[in-house]
């Protein structure tokens, strides 16, 4: 029975990674996925274990306790990621975000390239990774008008957002599921993979700028940077504000993060309601006087452009998980690799998990989805938490991604938005996302090993 479980796992992870070849919705694979291994689980009547990570056991659970315990914990990330979607779209409804354009004030292309990665890797840390790119690339558009030299500029914007996520606990799906699971903290995350992100991003985009194309001055209309909202510039710092405010919660009163994004996103929206003179109730929308016949309540509004796809596939992939987590599958497969890989470490690291085994794990994330990668990784290792190797998989799993157009969210935006082909990018991009990729790498195990040890 264990073989059809591993063949009904691997039969939807190959329709997620051939999403756009099948030409049908990720999320499609994954909720059925999730579906069929739970309802086989459950007609055979296999056994189900809580795994305890510090202990390394396995304990007989019943099926409804172990699906709840799995259902609690991938809720918190989701209801996490839905109230920072929607400050986003607060933001975005004021148009907060057109107040960065008033930062590009050159017109020399590698100047343009220092300050679109530079604010790519900070606002990716703050907004995610995905969202920093689609923000960016928009700017992109208005600023240059050459396609060609555009397609360079996206490349670039890819490499420093994923890196930007990846020592972030917000910046990235992956690295939000390792706080959220209390695998790393945020000033440990930080300590151990701000550096190794920095230079991830300012290699290749060193490198980039000293390329031709990335040589001489753009002709563009830059604008004056002004939101067309009078509140946009109010909006995007307090969104923002109030985003960085969770980690700062988390901290100070030990409750799960989803509750500080919570509060944040009633702050948010309070104001948002203050400045757009409308009252929102949930059976529906109260207008004031004075208000355009039509016009939503702006909560309304972002709760309406949220990422409902892109929700519903995390629940599908990270329950599908679990359910091979529950079944001691990731576990005993992470024994037999830690017996059989070369060791390639630090004799501090708990469990001695090989630096090549993450290594691989992030050069997976660039053919195959990143958040199934991390989510197996969670149920495969047992190491503590903030044990060195949480922080190289955070790394790994969040820049890897960027070695292929396909590999990571940002990426996959990115393409959309500019029709970016993919060989196009494996010639152009995919060879200085792997030096970034390596570099970090380097630049990280000589931290662990000689300065943080």
């Amino acid at each position: 029975m264990e073989t059809i479980i591993i063949l009904v796992f691997v039969i939807g992870y190959l329709a997620i990674t051939l999403e756009h070849n099948l030409k049908i919705d990720k999320l499609i694979p994954a909720l059925g996925m999730m579906a069929f291994l739970w309802a086989i689980i459950a007609l055979t009547h296999m056994d189900v274990f809580e795994v305890n990570a510090e202990l390394k056991e396995l304990e007989s659970s019943s099926l409804e306790y172990i699906l709840l315990h799995h259902l609690g914990k991938t809720a918190e990330i989701l209801i996490f990621l839905m109230g920072a979607m929607t400050i986003v779209e607060i933001i975005d409804y004021f148009d907060g975000f057109a107040t960065i354009k008033g930062y590009i004030n050159t017109k020399s292309k590698r100047k343009l390239l220092w300050i679109f990665s530079i604010l790519a890797f900070v606002l990716s840390a703050i907004i995610d990774n995905l969202t920093a790119t689609i923000v960016l690339i928009t700017i992109l558009q208005k600023v240059i008008h050459d396609r060609n030299l555009r397609l360079w500029f996206a490349g670039l914007i890819i490499i420093a957002a994923n890196a930007g996520g990846a020592w972030s606990p917000i910046g990235d799906v992956t690295t939000t599921m390792l706080w959220i699971g209390n695998k790393v903290s945020t000033l440990q995350l930080v300590e151990h993979v701000l550096v190794p992100s920095i230079f991830c991003m300012v290699v290749p985009t060193f490198i980039a700028s000293r390329l031709s194309v990335f040589q001489g001055e753009i002709e563009g209309d830059f604008g004056d940077g002004e939101p067309k909202s009078k509140y946009g510039g109010i909006m995007l710092y307090l969104g923002l504000g109030m985003i960085v405010f969770v980690p700062f919660f988390k901290t100070l009163t030990h409750l799960p993060p989803y509750v500080g994004m919570m509060l944040s996103l009633a702050v948010v929206a309070t104001f948002a309601e203050i400045y757009s003179n409308k009252k929102f109730a949930i059976s529906g929308v109260n207008q004031s006087e004075g208000d355009y016949e039509g016009h939503h309540s702006p909560v309304h509004h972002s709760l309406s452009r949220i990422e409902m796809p892109s929700i519903l596939f995390f629940l599908g992939i990270l329950m599908a998980v679990a359910a091979l987590e529950s079944l001691g599958m990731l576990f005993h497969f992470a024994e037999a690799m830690d017996e059989n890989m070369p060791f390639l470490g630090t004799e501090s690291m708990g469990e001695k998990v090989s630096d090549l085994v993450v290594l691989i794990l992030g050069a997976g994330s660039a053919v195959i989805d990143n958040v199934p990668l991390v989510a197996a990784s969670i149920g495969m290792f047992s190491v503590g938490i903030d044990d060195p190797v949480w922080h190289f998989i955070a790394y790994s799993a969040g820049t890897g991604g960027s070695m292929l157009i396909i590999g990571s969210a940002a990426g996959v935006v990115a393409m959309g938005m500019e029709k970016i082909d993919f060989f196009w990018y494996l010639k152009k991009i995919g060879w200085l996302a792997l030096i970034g990729f390596l570099s970090g790498a380097g630049v990280f195990m000589l931290i662990r090993n000689f300065i943080l040890n």
